[in-house]
């Protein structure tokens, strides 16, 4: 063994005790997402300038701890300044939801679908972050109040970075063709958005400036769950935990009714994004219903021949 391979796995070990995450990740992360660490440094090197990653997956995919885990490896391994960056974090205020909810539909109340964050806002601190100089102020968004942190209460990070990592449930998603809008998907669809006015703001919105963003990402990675189902499974997991847990306020933990409403509010994109992003996206790790990856594909531009890694 390498010394190396032994850093890298040192390194590992103590990113699954800071997360507690248990040892089977840091060998699936040894298998899938070392190698995948050293493309994005390949990527930058070919760019010669800095590189946004988009990282994509349904609620409950690991999606912040892949983001979390390729910025250490980044910058640690590869010597390269890495920032992991939440669409969630860019959420438009609780104000102007509100006034969203009044003006266009009162679904828009809850956060998360496009047409909910703030994307002059991600975009303006994407091209500091990529492109500036010296500290870059990060916003950071309080789910707890469900409301954006004050300004002197955001991150801050030091431009240029080398590699910034997006991720998000919607990040890299596409607009349904206008036709399948009015078939609801789901009971908050047909009950609460009979006229499909919710769903086609956000769909418009996915088809002009959440594509406009996305067309902007260098590569887009994909951790694919098996079916929608795995959302609700994966998510009533995490409020489980939640209740277990005795710092929690237990007013913020939702039912099984209120949880399965909450996700319908994502079943449509999420189920669009994964018949859509696996023949898109640059790289797809397939997961199973116990968050282990089965399979890796890597989409090549201008080939019809896509290379699965088992």
């Amino acid at each position: 063994m390498s010394v190396h391979d032994l850093s890298i796995q040192q390194l590992l070990q103590r990113f699954c005790q800071q997360q507690s995450l248990p040892d089977t990740y840091g060998a699936m992360a040894q298998r899938w997402f070392v190698p995948l660490a050293q493309s994005l440094n390949n990527l930058h090197g070919e760019h010669q300038g800095p590189v946004l990653v988009g990282i994509n997956g349904c609620q409950g995919s690991g999606k912040s701890t892949l983001a979390a885990l390729l910025v250490a490896l980044i910058e640690s391994v590869h010597h390269k300044k890495a920032l992991a960056l939440s669409i969630d974090d860019f959420y438009l205020t609780r104000a102007q939801r509100q006034s969203l909810a009044v003006d266009i539909h009162p679904l828009f109340k809850t956060r998360g679908v496009p047409g909910t964050h703030d994307l002059n806002l991600l975009q303006s601190v994407l091209h500091q972050l990529r492109y500036g100089q010296g500290s870059v102020a990060v916003p950071r968004f309080n789910k707890a109040t469900d409301d954006r942190f004050e300004v002197d209460h955001w991150d801050s990070a030091q431009a240029p970075i080398d590699i910034v990592l997006l991720e998000g449930w919607c990040v890299g998603a596409t607009a349904q063709p206008v036709c399948d809008i009015p078939l609801p998907v789901n009971q908050l669809e047909r009950e609460e958005d009979s006229d499909a006015v919710w769903r086609s703001y956000s769909n418009n919105a996915l088809a002009s400036e959440y594509s406009d963003l996305f067309n902007r990402l260098d590569t887009l990675i994909m951790l694919r769950a098996p079916s929608f189902q795995c959302v609700y499974q994966w998510r009533k997991k995490q409020e489980q935990k939640l209740r277990d847990s005795t710092v929690t306020d237990s007013s913020a933990i939702m039912s099984d009714d209120e949880l399965s409403r909450f996700i319908e509010h994502y079943q449509r994109i999420t189920e669009h994004a994964l018949r859509e992003l696996p023949g898109k996206a640059n790289t797809v790790f397939a997961l199973n219903e116990a968050h282990h990856i089965t399979q890796r594909y890597d989409n090549h531009k201008n080939s019809d021949n896509n290379k699965a890694i088992k």
